[in-house]
């Protein structure tokens, strides 16, 4: 691959710790990561850094770079550590480069001194909640497995004391995701979020243990499920495109918009065609295919012999990414969301598909049941946007609906059309109820918008 055919840009989760991490969450994929470097201190050596930042810019061909950083727990490397990589920066940055610093934490750590650097030096903060203390607290647990809500909800508050530019991360596992009103509610009333992921926690297991390698089909007690993980979307979507919609972003719905309107990207990996451009960079200097992909088969080589550019235009990373396409199952490209979904994310494509096919999402059905649920407001709003409109207008003409709905509710059968122009049953439309309920799983195995 020349550096014509390279993407002008990529995005490298660096890990200067490595997986060692000061709390230890029952759900965390990557703590036990530590097993593949059993005789390293963990901490990335200054000439690592320096590789990295300077290899990172001298790949850029776009001027907008993002130096992403992970753990592990990356504050644990101190201040110090980040002042260096800001040095870095500086000192090889190209004319007119400008450089985002995100960085993930369970936030707590954090202090005023942290918080100070960050606003500083601007940069872009992810923080690790899971919803109310009771539900927050049931895996996100320290080493001594005492309860981290308060000291993640007092990072919190001096991220918002100190004007720092955040976003919040929520693991959505089998416990929080019975409760997804409860969970949106309480980070958007009370945590005071405007910008939220949600991501779903699913650890396979070989022989009844959970692995540290993308093996096995099976999941443990800990992961979501399909459906319940589709519920949880959906409850959360309706609640959001009635009341929230230019206030608080969704990860997962932006991206929704950009494949409604059928945009090259999606703004996240999961929802593309192909994927290859979010690496992995281990403490060491290993770079490896993709964060979810930290393992011996994935290692495209380290940056202190091999150039990161010569890795990314590899034979092997261009397969791995183009792979995410070539592997879907035909039940997959003839699906009719597929061009929401695109298959999701690799790691989760373990189970076999009614014809037998191998390679179908675990996550299937409830993504499925999600983007068919959303398919009417999302033309409602992706028509707005076209039409230059501001798209917070999807409630007022959802609001309008649903008074029709109501003048008319009891005159329509549960199984007639819904007179919303869905194509819908009416009881699989706008006669839905109890979106927030519990539902039993019957597939259980072991552009901003404004």
């Amino acid at each position: 691959m020349t550096s014509d055919t390279l993407p002008p840009r990529i995005h490298v989760l660096a890990k200067p710790t490595g997986a060692i991490c000061n709390l230890a969450c029952s759900y965390c994929f990557f703590l036990n990561k530590e097993r593949l470097y059993p005789a390293s201190h963990f901490r990335m050596p200054d000439d690592v850094l320096e590789t990295y930042i300077r290899q990172l810019i001298e790949y850029h061909q776009n001027p907008q770079v993002t130096v992403s950083w992970q753990g592990g727990e990356p504050t644990l490397m101190g201040i110090d550590f980040y002042r260096r990589a800001l040095d870095y920066q500086h000192r090889y940055k190209k004319p007119g480069m400008v450089f985002e610093n995100t960085l993930q934490t369970n936030g707590t750590l954090l202090t005023d001194e942290w918080c100070e650097f960050f606003k500083e030096h601007n940069f872009l903060i992810g923080i690790s909640l899971d919803g109310p203390r009771r539900l927050h607290d049931v895996y996100r647990r320290d080493k001594q497995n005492r309860p981290t809500f308060d000291r993640v909800m007092r990072g919190l508050k001096l991220l918002q004391k100190h004007g720092v530019e955040h976003n919040i991360l929520v693991t959505v596992n089998r416990v929080n995701a019975d409760h997804p009103l409860e969970v949106y509610r309480f980070l958007r009333d009370e945590a005071g979020a405007d910008w939220m992921q949600f991501i779903p926690a699913i650890e396979r297991l070989v022989d009844g243990q959970v692995t540290i390698f993308q093996q096995g089909h099976t999941v443990s007690e800990r992961s979501v499920k399909p459906q319940q993980f589709g519920h949880f979307l959906i409850a959360i979507f309706d609640e959001w495109v009635r009341h929230d919609v230019g206030k608080v972003f969704v990860q997962t719905f932006e991206a929704a918009v950009r494949n409604w309107l059928r945009l090259p990207s999606s703004g996240m990996c999961v929802f593309n065609e192909t994927c290859g451009h979010g690496l992995a960079l281990e403490h060491t200097g290993d770079l490896y295919a993709c964060d979810h992909f930290v393992e011996p088969d994935f290692l495209l080589g380290n940056i202190t012999h091999h150039h990161l550019r010569e890795m990314v235009g590899s034979g092997r990373q261009r397969r791995f990414g183009q792979n995410k396409l070539d592997t879907l199952p035909r039940t997959c490209r003839e699906c009719e969301v597929w061009f929401a979904c695109k298959g999701e994310c690799p790691k989760n494509r373990f189970l076999g598909t009614p014809e037998g096919e191998p390679g179908l999402n675990y996550l299937c059905a409830g993504y499925k049941a999600f983007f068919r649920h959303i398919d009417r407001p999302l033309k409602i709003m992706a028509q707005l946007l076209r039409q230059e409109q501001p798209v917070a207008r999807v409630m007022e003409v959802l609001a309008q609906e649903e008074a029709r709905q109501a003048s008319v509710r009891g005159k329509i059968g549960r199984n007639d059309p819904c007179p919303c122009g869905s194509g819908l049953k009416y009881k699989r439309c706008h006669g839905r109820t109890g979106a927030d309920a519990p539902r039993k799983d019957p597939q259980q195995p072991g552009a901003h918008i404004r």
